[in-house]
C-alpha cells in the first residue's frame, strides 16, 4: 500500500509527437508532459486548476434529486449507533476507535470484556481527536497506536494531516491519559516504530537525505535512547535504495523473545535477519514467503513452490517445523494447509494452542484449526456460518501468564445480504457467544445472490458475483454496477454494504463483484498469473465478466457501469480506454493512470513488481499498450467518466487522476471530476466527508445508468 511544474498549455503538436512516438517505439521516454504542472501537489495553480473542476462537477451532481437523499441516508449508515466497534486486545483492555455523528475525527477509547458483553458498553475515552485538533488548530485523523506490555501504559499514537500515510508521532500515558509532555516525537513522515523497552525505540523513519528508499518508505532503523536526540540514535540495520522499505518487528512471548529486521527488496520478496545478540542472521526462507513464530513453532507461507528433499511442497502452502531446528539447518517441514484448483489460503491466526486457518473455497470462507500437543498438530474442522466470509483474529496475549483467554478467539461472518456480526469463540470447541450484531440497513426480502462463471479470452474461467434487487429479471434493462480490483493477490469476498443497499439496490441496481486473475481467490498462481507482462489478463477477465452480463440480458452496455479504486482505478482505466462499447459510466477512485511516471510518483516504485518497469524499454513496451493516459484518444467515443482522488494521498498521486482528466478535457471528452482536499488514500477524512463523496458518485450513476439515461453503446 501513493513535483514537477510545467507550464499548462505547452504546444499541441509536440505534446501529440511525443505520444506518438512514445507508442511508436515501445520505448521509455522524458518527452514533455504539457501536465507535468499538475504534479504539483500543494501548487497554487494545480489547486485551483482543481477546485474548477471540483465546483463544476458538484454543481451538476448535487443538483440531482436523489443527490441529497442520498448522502443523508449513507451518512445515517455510516453514523449508525449499532456498528460493530470492532477493538484490539491490550492485556485488560479493549481497544476502540470510533466516529459519528457527534464526533467526527473520532474517539480512541476503551473497554472490558465484561463491559463489551453487555448491550451498552461503557467506554472510557483516551483521546477526543475533534478535541485535540481544535486545540492545536490540525487537521488531525487517526492513524494507529503502539502500546508496550504487558501492562500497555506507554503507548505511541500516530496522527495523520488530513490522512495522508505520513503520519506524527507521539509518546501516550494511558494511565494518565494524556501526552508525555517531554516523551518521544516524531514529526511527519512514514514511520515505522517499534517498542523495545519504556525508555528505547526502533525507529524507521526519514532522517534526511538518503534515508529513505525510492519508493518514499523509511530505509534505516535506528535505536533511539530516550532523553537523547534523534541525530545520536544508532543505525542498527539498513536496507538499499532501490528496496521498498526496512522495518523491524519483536516478538515478547515469554522464553522465545525473537528480534526480526525485514528488508522488502519489492513488494513480494524480502529479507529477514534475525538478531541474535548484537548479530543479524539471514533466515534461510524462500524471500517471497512469509514466515511467523508460535512459540516454538515456525510457521511458513509460501507463494512458489519449495523443494525439500525429495518432497515438493505447492505454492500457497501453509507449513510448520521445530524452529530452533530450522535455525539449526533442520528441513522438517510438515504442511497445515494445503491449496487445490479452488481452495486458497485466505489468512491464519494462533491462539496458545491452536493455528486456525482460515479457506477460500470458491470464493466462500470456512475455517479448519490444528491442536498442537507434545510436538504434534492433529486437525478438525470448524462448523461455522457459509457460504459467506468469515474472519478471525486471536485474542490471546502472550505476555499474560495463565491467560484467561489464551485458546478465546473473535469471529465475524458476514455476506452481500447479511450484516456482520461479531462472536466470542473457543479454539477446540464449536461454542460461540454472539457479542455484536447489526441490525439489516436495508430490505434485503426477495433479493438473491448468485455466483456465475465467465470465460475469458483465453479461456480461463473467470467467477463473479450478482446481487439482484427485487423484482428484478434478465431484461436487459437493469442498472448495473461492475466492481472489479485484480491486483496484490487481494481477493473480493462478499460483503454486506448498507451504502449499496440504501442508495443501489433498493433503487433497482444490480451490483457484480468480479472475481479477477491478479486477485488471491485462488492463490498466489490466479495472481501471478496476471503479473507485469500478463496484466492485460485482468482487463481481459474483467471484460468478459462485462460481456457475459450483457450476453446472459442482467444488463446493456447503456445500462452498464463500472468501478474500481487503487489498482482498481488503473483496471477500470485501462477497460474503459479498451471497450468503451461496452459501458455507460465509469467510477475511477483513487487510481493509477499514468503507467510511464507511476514509478517517480510517491510510493509508485513500490509496485514495480506488480507492473514493471516503465523505464526498461522492454517492461515499458507491455505497460504501452494498456496504461490509460497514453491510450486515451482523441477521435474515440467515451462515457463520461468520473475521477475521483484526494489532494493528500501520499500513495497514489493525485496526478494521475489530474492529468488524465486534463487530457480526456483537451481532447474534447466529457468527464467529471472530484478531488477531496483531505482524506488521503481512502479519499474521505470523517463521515460527512464520506458521504458527500459516495453520494457524488451514486447521482453520476443513476444519471448515467438510470432507465432514462441516454442511449450509449448499443
Amino acid at each position: 500500500m501513493s513535483l514537477l511544474r510545467r507550464s499548462r498549455y505547452a504546444p499541441l503538436i509536440a505534446a501529440l509527437l511525443c505520444f506518438a512516438t512514445t507508442l511508436a517505439m515501445s520505448e521509455p521516454t522524458n518527452a514533455a508532459d504539457p501536465y507535468l504542472w499538475l504534479e504539483d501537489v500543494q501548487g497554487e495553480r494545480a489547486l485551483a486548476w482543481v477546485r474548477e473542476r471540483n465546483a463544476q462537477s458538484q454543481k451538476e451532481l448535487t443538483a440531482r434529486a436523489e443527490y441529497a437523499p442520498t448522502r443523508s441516508q449513507l451518512l445515517e449508515v455510516l453514523n449508525a449507533r449499532d456498528r460493530i466497534p470492532y477493538f484490539v486486545r491490550r492485556g485488560d483492555w479493549l481497544y476502540n476507535f470510533w466516529q459519528d455523528e457527534a464526533n467526527k475525527r473520532g474517539l480512541w477509547r476503551r473497554t472490558t470484556l465484561t463491559e463489551y458483553q453487555k448491550p451498552q458498553p461503557a467506554w472510557e475515552t483516551m483521546i477526543d481527536l475533534d478535541a485535540l485538533a481544535k486545540a492545536e488548530g490540525e487537521n488531525w485523523v487517526w492513524g494507529g497506536s503502539n502500546c508496550l506490555g504487558p501492562d500497555y501504559r506507554h503507548c505511541l499514537v500516530m496522527l495523520s494531516r488530513g490522512g495522508a500515510d505520513a503520519k506524527v508521532v507521539r509518546e501516550f500515558d494511558a494511565t494518565s491519559k494524556r501526552f508525555v509532555g517531554d516523551g518521544f516525537v516524531l514529526p511527519e513522515a512514514k514511520t515505522d516504530v517499534e517498542w523495545i523497552d519504556t525508555n528505547t525505540l526502533y525507529v524507521a523513519t526519514d532522517f534526511g537525505p538518503g534515508s529513505m528508499t525510492d519508493s518514499g518508505y523509511p530505509r534505516i532503523v535506528k535505536r533511539w535512547k530516550r532523553g537523547t536526540p534523534l541525530a545520536d540514535a544508532l543505525t542498527v540495520f539498513e536496507g538499499q535504495k532501490q528496496d521498498v522499505a526496512a522495518g523491524v518487528s519483536i516478538d515478547r512471548t515469554p522464553g522465545f523473545e525473537r528480534t526480526l529486521f525485514v528488508r522488502s527488496m519489492d513488494f513480494y520478496h524480502q529479507q529477514t535477519f534475525l538478531l541474535q545478540g548484537d548479530k543479524l542472521t539471514l533466515l534461510d526462507v524462500p524471500s517471497d514467503s512469509s514466515l511467523s513464530f508460535m512459540r516454538d513453532t515456525l510457521l511458513l507461507h509460501l507463494r512458489s513452490d519449495l523443494k525439500v528433499g525429495e518432497q515438493t511442497f505447492l505454492a500457497g502452502s501453509l507449513l510448520h517445523a521445530d524452529a530452533a531446528g530450522y535455525l539449526r539447518g533442520e528441513r522438517k517441514l510438515r504442511p497445515l494447509f494445503t491449496p487445490t484448483a479452488t481452495r486458497s489460503l485466505a489468512g491464519y491466526t494462533t491462539t496458545r494452542d491452536h493455528v486456525i486457518v482460515n479457506v477460500l473455497d470458491n470464493v466462500a470462507s470456512k475455517l479448519e484449526q490444528w491442536l498442537k500437543r507434545g510436538g504434534e498438530f492433529s486437525f478438525s474442522e470448524i462448523k461455522a456460518p457459509f457460504p459467506g466470509t468469515l474472519g478471525v483474529s486471536s485474542l490471546h496475549d502472550e505476555l499474560i501468564k495463565d491467560d484467561a483467554l489464551a485458546n478465546r478467539y473473535l469471529l465475524t461472518y458476514t455476506d452481500f445480504l447479511t450484516p456482520d456480526s461479531l462472536f466470542l469463540a473457543t479454539a477446540g470447541s464449536d461454542t460461540r457467544e454472539l457479542l455484536k450484531s447489526r441490525k439489516p440497513l436495508f430490505d434485503a426480502r426477495g433479493m438473491r445472490v448468485e455466483q456465475r462463471f465467465a470465460t475469458s479470452k483465453d479461456g480461463t474461467r473467470v467467477p463473479y458475483f450478482v446481487v439482484w434487487p427485487r423484482g428484478a429479471s434478465a431484461d436487459g434493462s437493469n442498472p448495473t454496477l461492475l466492481y472489479g480490483y485484480g491486483g496484490f493477490e487481494i481477493s473480493l469476498n462478499p460483503s454486506y454494504s448498507a451504502g449499496f443497499g440504501r442508495a443501489w439496490h433498493q433503487r433497482g441496481g444490480v451490483r457484480v463483484v468480479a472475481n479477477i486473475r491478479g486477485g488471491g481467490e485462488f492463490g498466489p498462481a490466479w495472481h501471478q498469473s496476471a503479473l507485469k507482462s500478463n496484466k492485460q489478463r485482468s482487463y481481459d477477465d474483467f471484460i468478459a465478466v462485462a460481456e457475459d452480463l450483457v450476453a446472459q440480458k442482467i444488463t446493456s452496455p447503456r445500462h452498464l457501469g463500472i468501478m474500481g479504486g487503487s489498482n482498481g482505478g488503473l483496471l477500470v482505466g485501462a477497460v474503459f480506454t479498451q471497450r468503451p462499447d461496452l459501458f455507460n459510466a465509469v467510477v475511477c477512485q483513487v487510481p493509477l493512470l499514468d503507467m510511464r511516471r507511476f514509478n517517480v510518483l510517491l510510493a509508485g516504485a513500490s509496485w514495480m513488481a506488480e507492473y514493471g518497469n516503465p523505464d526498461l524499454s522492454d517492461e515499458w513496451t507491455f505497460i504501452s499498450k494498456y496504461s490509460p493516459y497514453q491510450n486515451v484518444k482523441r477521435d474515440a467515443k467515451y462515457p463520461k467518466v468520473l475521477f475521483t482522488t484526494s489532494t493528500r494521498d501520499d500513495r497514489v498521486h493525485p496526478a494521475h487522476a489530474r492529468k488524465m482528466v486534463a487530457r480526456m478535457l483537451e481532447q474534447g471528452h466529457p468527464v467529471l471530476y472530484y478531488e477531496n482536499i483531505e482524506g488521503g488514500h481512502g479519499g474521505a477524512a470523517d463521515n460527512e466527508q464520506r458521504a458527500h463523496l459516495q453520494a457524488l458518485e451514486f447521482s453520476y450513476l443513476w444519471q448515467q445508468l438510470g432507465r432514462d439515461a441516454d442511449s450509449h453503446g448499443e
